[in-house]
């Protein structure tokens, strides 16, 4: 039975917003660390400003394409929705920041501003601002003349001078310079109160400061001053002409970032109405933008690295990562590979795994050749030095660098000049195809006969953020899937070739029909009243086929169960149509990365994990790997993994029709946090595993 065309989808900007929301619920948790519930602000700010940078702009182009044709309606009633939520996530926002404020304040940690200083405080910091931050400051003299908006960087923030003179006013426009300076500063502690933590804003020093930065230039009776923040869109066109190489039209597109159209723009709601009208006559914002009134302070994302000048306890304890007892019992890692699948779970597991075996493979005689693909890196990789010392040895290295991950498009850049320049083999691709996969294969020669060893991921090879990023890693030495990573390859460097793949799962060659494929089997199953289900874990759900195949799979039966971090178009729960489906969303102190496929195939399950998210970009505009996992006691484990985050009755939240972000109901049952129980769950295996 085929689903209607006009089925319930959620608009996928709404259900984004949705999940920015849970984001923001654990900053008002107050079983959550201090500490953290006020970096949780920061990564709330941060999300929404990528959210204004890439959705909200994606929304702005539909309207002028669909004007054009003489529509645009729907696309502007969409605006007006997300502009509607975005401003009531702005007044829980501002709720939440004063809160923690007055929380701070009770554990002796006091957030200032520049009214509330000690005349200790207020000389110190005038040295300071001599001493330490002048320097990085040159006000922008606002005139006719002035093209602000060529002149604004995209997600910085600014304050705005009234500089006021009789009954004149010059403006001017400050940068706050917290790029090179600390945004947080810790003021010394003040004579006979130890305890007392003073942190001042990096913009109440520059407000504090304002006489000595104007005086000697100005005339002035009163200075007003207001912060602001302007969002641009992330999108940019890279030229077609033949003679520019990849890198140069790249670089070209970053540079159209600086100038794009402004999507959103954030300013201080104390701004007097004559300083907001000169700024919306300089920055031509017409209606249709995202003008967000806002509080005191803007590029919250800083928050994210929020000191704690307190105790230990004021933040999540960290936790000791676990080394496989596969690796640490072999005498390199291919030979633990060659003994039986490894899997890793981040950020539980140690990414180290992954730095050595490139390390190894970089100076071990045997090995022949490594291939990797990059998407995100850290900024100092010991997976990159790596390479280059394996060129050093003689090793064939090629590495396909993704140009186009958004927001790193600079760093791969850059990284790509400088594994070019150290003699390793650069491939950026498909230039229709941005490459999300995350694979890396080493070439060995064994007892005469060249081996393979393969490592298909969810996530980046990113030191950093394989520590907040919950991901899995797959090691194998399984021939015929090692044959299928190299024929990806082969096919990212020579796309006119046909590959048949019998195992993986690659976009956009055949993930989309196999997926159709295994929903469609669970589907005959259930029909026949043998077992159906489907569990899926990804972060985000709104291809459209693929949600009618899922709305087809409850009405007939099959119970389908979600973990969905991000984005679900899908609405469980509508009689008749997806009352088979339950869908959860879990927000904790890891993001939620992986992508994990579970189909019941008549209680052997068919597991899977995957690259690709459920969106059509994903499927059919990428390249994207998914795996399914043989070995008997992994594919348990991921299976025990997923039943723990529908057991979790602390952090996992209920995705409905009405977007509610309900907690998942307790009831008599136990306390269970996942996260937590998942690092329990894995020590034990590997103590299991150590045993054998």
């Amino acid at each position: 039975m085929a689903v209607p065309f006009q089925f319930p989808y959620l608009e996928k900007e709404l259900s984004w917003l949705s999940f920015n929301e849970r984001v923001l619920q654990e900053a008002a948790d107050d079983t959550v660390p201090i500490i953290e519930r006020v970096r949780f602000l920061g990564i709330y700010s941060s999300n929404q400003d990528e959210f204004f940078r890439v959705r909200v702009a994606d929304v702005r182009r539909q309207i002028l394409i669909d004007e054009s044709k003489g529509g645009g309606q729907e696309a502007r009633a969409l605006l007006a929705e997300i502009n509607s939520k975005v401003l009531t996530l702005q007044q829980k926002f501002d709720s939440i920041y004063l809160q923690l404020i007055h929380d701070l304040a009770k554990r002796n940690i006091f957030l200032v501003n520049e009214i509330q200083l000690s005349e200790q405080e207020s000389l110190w910091l005038k040295r300071h601002f001599q001493d330490k931050i002048r320097r990085h400051i040159v006000p922008l003299i606002i005139n006719d003349h002035t093209e602000l908006t060529r002149y604004l960087n995209d997600g910085s923030t600014y304050l705005v001078t009234g500089i006021r003179n009789a009954n004149a006013v010059t403006y001017c426009l400050i940068e706050v310079p917290n790029k090179k300076v600390p945004r947080f500063i810790e003021l010394p502690p003040m004579k006979g109160n130890k305890k007392r933590k003073t942190i001042i804003l990096l913009d109440n020093i520059i407000r504090h400061c304002l006489d000595d930065l104007l005086t000697g230039f100005f005339e002035f009776d009163a200075v007003e001053c207001y912060s602001i923040k302007l969002t641009r869109d992330a999108e940019y066109n890279l030229s077609n002409e033949i003679e520019l190489s990849m890198l140069e039209k790249m670089s070209s597109g970053l540079k159209q970032r600086l100038t794009a159209e402004p999507v959103s723009f954030v300013y201080d709601r104390e701004m007097p109405q004559h300083m907001l009208e000169m700024l919306q006559g300089q920055l031509g914002i017409a209606g249709m933008d995202s003008m967000i009134p806002g509080g005191r302070y803007h590029c919250f994302k800083d928050f994210i690295g929020f000191p704690n000048p307190g105790r230990d306890y004021l933040e999540h304890p960290k936790i000791k990562a676990i080394r496989s007892s596969q690796f640490r019992q072999a005498a390199n890692v291919f030979e633990a590979i060659s003994k039986k699948d490894i899997l890793l779970y981040y950020p539980y597991h140690a990414f180290n795994h992954v730095t050595e075996m490139l390390r190894q493979a970089a100076f071990d005689p045997a090995v022949r050749s490594i291939k990797i693909n990059i998407y995100r890196v850290a900024k100092h990789s010991q997976i990159l030095h790596s390479l280059v010392e394996a060129v050093k040895n003689g090793k064939d290295v090629s590495v396909v660098v993704e140009l186009q991950a958004r927001f790193d498009e600079e760093a791969n850049i850059e990284w790509a000049k400088h594994l070019t320049d150290h003699g390793v083999r650069i491939n950026f691709g498909i230039p229709s195809l941005k490459i999300h996969s995350k694979l890396m294969l080493v070439k060995r020669i064994e007892n005469g006969r060249l081996v393979k060893y393969a490592h298909i991921g969810t996530g980046n090879f990113h030191e950093k953020t394989a520590k907040i990023y919950t991901d899995f890693a797959l090691f194998t030495a399984h021939s015929e899937i090692c044959d299928e990573v190299d024929n990806v390859f082969e096919f990212i460097e020579h796309s006119y070739k046909k590959f048949k793949f019998n195992h993986l799962l690659i976009s956009p060659v055949d993930n989309r029909r196999k997926l159709y494929s295994l929903i469609d089997n669970e589907i005959n199953n259930s029909i026949n009243d043998k077992p159906a289900s489907i569990t899926l874990k990804l972060n985000n759900l709104v291809d459209t086929g693929l949600i009618k195949r899922l709305y087809d799979a409850s009405r007939n039966g099959v119970k389908v169960r979600l973990i969905i971090r991000g984005m679900c178009s899908l609405l469980p729960g509508i009689p008749g149509l997806s009352e088979n489906i339950q869908a959860i969303s879990i927000v904790d102190r890891f993001l939620e990365h992986p992508r994990v496929m579970i189909f019941n195939n008549e209680n052997d399950p068919k597991v899977f994990i995957s690259s690709a998210d459920w969106m059509s970009r994903n499927l059919d505009k990428r390249i994207e790997v998914g795996c399914p996992i043989y070995d008997e006691d992994l594919k348990t484990l991921v299976l025990k993994i997923i039943e723990q985050q529908f057991k979790d009755t602390t952090k996992a939240r209920v995705i409905d029709r009405l977007q509610q972000n309900a907690y998942v109901k307790r009831g008599n049952r136990k306390k269970v946090r996942s996260q937590l129980a998942i690092y329990d769950q894995l020590l034990d295996y590997e103590k299991r595993m150590a045993n054998r």
